[in-house]
């Protein structure tokens, strides 16, 4: 029978306050049950449980982090590493070709729960993955109907189906499950007009939003002076495109689109004054390194998030774009990006606690008195329980 045994991290963290460096979790059996005794500095620790038996485990001790972004329905698509324009039209090839639907969706969600995450933002383009994954008995988190019409003559009717849908799937979710949420696709390829009205169906409906945002240095040039390589691919569905002269953030503002506090995915080709008016409207960030690197998108600006409190989250985009879906791994090359401009200890915050706010969550809290299983453990590319653990 075990009485007592500590397991030191790099960083330990309990959904609670700032994550510590060189923490430990202290477990003890009672009745069968593994239970958490303590969470406290290393050093203090050693000092009330001088006898105690002491295990290394890596990295991280952390409730399980959450994918704040990905698209499931991608995940047959084979990696596709170079221009972002290119990944563009080999996505969409992909739906073309019918490799984009619920099969591809549910090998994705077993990759996902695979590497010990539960808690997914997904982007979802097919109505058999959105009642899959609305039905899921283990997944939570947020399945975002994505919505895309650049003609502002289509929008009333595109806003009428979207409504229409929302009430459908809305009948489908179940408690502490996957939610709906809607996904304007990019401030580009939704006409004006639907993204007001998709920003105020969400606010009556109390729906979680999440729209990729400067993502390619191309986005600036199209929405501030117009022109530029989206041209080409935007032409033929909305030749009479207009340039606001604003940045992808402010346009989002002007048309009302922030006050529905949608979670901002990539948001790479920023302003200081975009991340300025992200931080009033309480939007998440989301960074999705390995995504923006093999995109060829730019190096996310992390410390000029950190400067202005703007809260940041952890996603892996698509398997099209990343080589996993593991939020493990996406941390691991967020800090290999970074280097000292990202503490380890932000980086777990932010797969852990942004990534539910990201979501619409209640960050989960790990309290004394817990089973061992409410923390993971970070190692070999995944989040494992630590009750899993040979002790």
């Amino acid at each position: 029978m075990l009485e007592r045994k500590a397991f030191l991290a790099d960083v330990v963290y309990n959904g609670l306050g700032t994550p510590r460096s060189d923490g430990a979790v202290v477990i003890q059996e009672a009745s069968g049950e593994l239970l958490i005794v303590a969470v406290d500095a290393a050093e203090e620790v050693r000092r009330r449980y001088p006898d105690i038996a002491v295990a290394e485990v890596g990295f991280a001790l952390s409730p399980a982090p959450a994918n704040a972004h990905t698209h499931l329905d991608l995940s047959d698509m084979p990696y596709h590493p170079g221009d972002y324009l290119a990944f563009i039209r080999a996505a969409v090839d992909q739906g073309r070709q019918g490799r984009r639907g619920l099969a591809s969706a549910r090998r994705g969600a077993e990759e996902l729960m695979a590497s010990g995450v539960f808690a997914v933002g997904d982007i979802v383009t097919d109505e058999e993955v959105m009642t899959f994954l609305l039905g899921h008995p283990k997944l939570t988190g947020v399945a975002y109907w994505e919505v895309i019409g650049p003609d502002p003559a289509d929008a009333d009717r595109l806003l009428r189906e979207t409504v229409e849908r929302v009430h459908r799937f809305r009948a489908l979710e179940r408690r502490g499950g996957v939610r709906i949420g809607l996904s304007p696709h990019t401030p580009h390829t939704v006409s004006a007009p639907l993204l007001s009205g998709l920003a105020q169906v969400a606010l009556r409906e109390r729906l979680p939003v999440q729209i990729h945002v400067g993502e390619s240095p191309h986005e600036a040039t199209y929405h501030q002076r117009g022109g530029g390589p989206l041209t080409e691919l935007m032409g033929a569905v909305d030749p009479d495109f207009q340039a606001s002269g604003l940045s992808p953030v402010g346009y989002l503002e002007r048309l009302g689109v922030l006050e529905a506090a949608p979670a901002l995915v990539h948001m790479v080709h920023v302003t200081e004054e975009d991340v300025r008016t992200v931080q009033r409207s309480g939007c998440v960030v989301v960074h999705c390194p390995r995504s923006n690197e093999a995109l060829e998108c730019g190096r996310f600006p992390w410390e000029l998030y950190a400067r202005h409190g703007v809260t940041v989250a952890i996603g892996t985009d698509s398997r099209g774009s990343s080589p996993s879906l593991s939020v493990v791994e996406e941390v691991a090359a967020a800090r290999r990006l970074h280097g000292a401009q990202a503490s380890p200890l932000a980086l777990v915050r932010a797969a852990v606690k942004g990534g539910y706010r990201a979501l619409g969550s209640a960050p989960p809290k790990v309290l004394r008195g817990a089973a061992a299983e409410a923390l993971t453990v970070w190692r070999d590319g995944v989040a494992v329980p630590l009750s899993s653990l040979d002790v």
